[in-house]
């Protein structure tokens, strides 16, 4: 059986109690925290980046989920490192095809695990190439670049697609899922073969975050 883990997205956070915030988290369970970076150019939305990154990276004990929705991964990506980024997530959509294995192995080499991510209308087929190469794939089950919306049920069927891959090629590559994650979509997630879930207006401002937590791990 997978271990399901739980990772808390801190765009949804209160940043005028971070450290408190980042505490109830750890205390209640969550293995990672999930730092959505946003440049207002790949994605509409600005949220945040390395000083707050660099700020809180070592704060906690949960491992650093960096998810970079930026166009110009290759000229950032080591600084993320440097601030704290344990496993940096970059788009398929922000880089030439003949160059992201390229950009795989500069991550690689800065001993962090590597992540690659699909805009929901992204063939999933198109990550093929690379899933031997890659730690994770993350999924978003919706439109990158603001919190809060609907989940996008035709994520389940990229959900299934890549679970068979990884498992008829014996491959040690991640699911994480990141979109519109509840009570109802995480567990559907992870029937269809998610390992990992990001959620962000489920699990903050809310008075019974462990009881929420229990339920996207399916342990309640």
């Amino acid at each position: 059986m997978r271990k399901v883990i739980v990772s808390p997205s801190i765009l949804s956070a209160d940043f005028t109690h971070l450290q408190e915030e980042l505490n109830l988290m750890e205390s209640v369970g969550a293995e990672w925290i999930h730092f959505d970076v946003m440049d207002g150019h790949f994605v509409d939305n600005i949220s945040f980046g390395i000083p707050v990154l660099k700020s809180i990276a070592r704060a906690h004990h949960m491992l650093n989920d960096v998810h970079i929705m930026i166009s110009e991964p290759f000229r950032y990506y080591k600084r993320f490192i440097e601030a704290g980024a344990q496993l940096l997530t970059f788009h398929y959509e922000a880089v030439k095809e003949d160059r992201i294995s390229e950009l795989i192995s500069l991550i690689k080499k800065e001993n962090c695990k590597v992540g690659i991510s699909l805009k929901p209308k992204t063939d999933i087929e198109a990550l093929t190439p690379y899933l031997k190469q890659i730690d994770l794939v993350l999924i978003m089950s919706v439109e990158p670049g603001f919190g809060g919306q609907s989940f996008i049920y035709d994520s389940l069927n990229k959900i299934r697609t890549l679970r068979q891959k990884i498992d008829e090629n014996k491959l040690d590559v991640l699911i994480e899922v990141d979109g519109g994650i509840n009570e109802n979509t995480g567990p559907e997630c992870l029937k269809a073969g998610a390992d990992v879930l990001v959620a962000g207006s489920y699990l903050f401002n809310h008075d019974d975050t462990l009881s929420r937590i229990k339920k996207l791990k399916g342990v309640q």
